[in-house]
């Protein structure tokens, strides 16, 4: 009991920061990877290292051996196994609000022409029930994917959405990329989500849409072929039977992004 007492005296306030920092940052990464695969991959790994610990504590010295030659195998493992996990950890904190635009700016937001052009071009293909993707780029670069498709860098222009994903026309089947206020190729392939707590009744298009969000910052907006209903997703979250308002506002977010942060927080609410 004096020895633990004498351990807690010697415990400054740096040293309180210093544990809080960590646990914070530990926190942060068993949220961040819940859910998804890289967490039981997370799971294992630890016990690998725990059965290390106890074989070099027991005096096991063949498995303790064995072990400590594979780890830095392990660690090169960890790293391939998490690549998707690990380059959205740090996107999401390049896109963190203290460096927005807005945050350095401290301009009033001002509503981009293209939304109403997006607008009026998703209302009337949602009402005749005409299958979109498109895909907003943000900070992530897209040109892999654009790649994939037929470059059009044009304006953006109801008309033009439209036409495009008409049934029948060659490039209706993929997805549109948008880049600022231009729409740069149609036509693309995009990653499929592989997650398995997606809805089995969502289609082609809208894990198409979820795995993007999964890889990058876009905003990806969705128009079902089957019902005509909206759908929204970004950074894996997906939204859906938005209404005009709720397109419109994540729009105005993802264009102008406020200084309390990304269209990921109002998807939140």
């Amino acid at each position: 009991m004096n020895y633990l007492l004498s351990i807690l005296s010697e415990i400054g306030i740096t040293d309180v920061i210093d544990i809080l920092i960590v646990a914070f940052i530990f926190y942060r990464l068993y949220t961040f990877f819940t859910y998804t695969r890289a967490i039981q991959i997370l799971k294992g790994a630890l016990l690998f290292f725990l059965i290390q610990r106890i074989s070099s504590i027991a005096q096991l010295h063949m498995v303790n051996f064995f072990l400590e030659t594979i780890v830095s195998w392990v660690a090169l493992a960890i790293v391939i196994l998490f690549q998707p996990e690990l380059r959205r950890a740090l996107e999401h904190l390049g896109r963190s609000p203290f460096i927005t635009r807005s945050f350095l700016s401290g301009q009033t937001p001002q509503r981009p022409e293209q939304i109403d052009e997006i607008l009026n071009a998703v209302n009337s293909l949602a009402s005749t029930n005409t299958g979109a993707l498109i895909v907003f780029e943000g900070k992530t670069g897209l040109n892999d994917i654009i790649e994939t498709g037929t470059l059009i860098d044009s304006k953006i222009t109801s008309a033009l959405i439209e036409n495009i994903f008409s049934p029948n026309t060659p490039l209706h089947d993929g997805a549109m990329i948008l880049r600022n206020d231009r729409i740069q190729a149609a036509g693309c392939l995009l990653p499929l989500s592989n997650d398995r707590s997606v809805s089995r009744e969502l289609g082609t298009r809208h894990r198409a849409a979820i795995g993007m969000s999964a890889n990058s910052d876009a905003l990806i907006l969705v128009v079902s072929e089957e019902t005509g209903t909206v759908s929204i997703t970004t950074n894996n979250e997906l939204e859906r039977f938005v209404s005009q308002e709720r397109l419109e506002e994540a729009l105005m977010e993802f264009y102008n992004p406020s200084e309390n942060g990304l269209l990921y927080d109002a998807m939140q609410r």
